[in-house]
């Protein structure tokens, strides 16, 4: 996930001390997920793969075990603070929005929570597609952050209502910095447009309990994004009770829904 710097236009910020507590809890909820979506035939002995937005490199090192020596794994973000090269995993510092592709023959090609952050999303899209290898795959995966957060269970109304009042601003927040809540929804004909096919797409959501890796996302992201939740009218001491709530037992949450999207550059004849 490319976290990446203020200045860049992503909305979270990978040298904070929080980024690391983010990258874990995002890569316990989604590393299972991607790891079966890329699972064989779409990742195999000895291919070459970009790993885009890397973040804190758990699926560019996945990836590189599938491969093996015969493969290569290239992992880049623009802020490569959390990444680390090895033997047949490679790391660059690199701008997916301005920057020119790092090849353009990758067997497999894997973004996460990346499209969603950037304005140039469609154009970045089909700079992925175009880097593919004949028979090659594009995998993108973002949050649906269309649909209401649906509370399960909470000590009272109240509470429900402050988990809501937070995290709409939360959204809010991340309009601001150019995200499209509805990013993931469009993925599919994108791809299609771009001239992939076998284009699929399957989505994931489970309740987060109170106190749980799941629910700890929420409040780091709002120690992440608390100036500007601030200046959104929210009070410390309502930032401080959403926190606490996550926290509490008796609290639960869907989560987002995560959208997988994948598919094929038409193999030559």
């Amino acid at each position: 996930m490319p976290t990446g710097i203020r200045d860049s236009g992503y909305t979270f910020d990978n040298g904070s001390p929080e980024a690391v507590p983010q990258l874990r809890a995002l890569e316990s909820f989604l590393d299972p997920v991607t790891a079966r979506r890329i699972a064989p035939p779409v990742l195999a002995p000895g291919a070459v793969c970009w790993e885009v937005g890397a973040g804190g490199g758990s699926v560019a090192r996945s990836m590189a075990r599938a491969v093996g020596p015969a493969g290569r794994v290239l992992a880049t973000d623009i802020d490569t603070t959390h990444l680390a090269p090895a033997a047949n995993l490679d790391v660059r510092r690199h701008d997916v929005r301005s920057d020119p592709p790092p090849g353009d023959a990758f067997d497999l090609v894997h973004a996460r929570l990346v499209l969603l952050h950037l304005p140039e999303r469609r154009r970045v899209l089909a700079t992925l597609a175009g880097a593919l290898a004949p028979g090659g795959w594009l995998v993108v995966e973002e949050f649906d952050c269309t649909a209401p957060l649906r509370v399960l269970t909470a000590p009272n109304d109240d509470a429900a209502k402050l988990f809501a009042q937070v995290t709409d601003a939360m959204l809010g927040v991340l309009q601001t910095h150019g995200a499209d809540l509805a990013w993931a929804q469009d993925v599919h004909a994108e791809m299609v447009g771009a001239g992939l096919v076998d284009v699929d797409t399957v989505t994931h959501s489970r309740s987060w309990p109170g106190g749980s890796t799941g629910a700890s996302l929420y409040a780091t992201n709002s120690r992440q994004l608390e100036p500007e939740l601030l200046d959104a009218g929210l009070s410390a001491g309502q930032l401080e009770g959403f926190r606490r709530l996550l926290r509490d037992p008796a609290f639960a949450v869907m989560s987002y829904q995560f959208v997988s999207t994948r598919g094929r550059r038409p193999a030559e004849r």
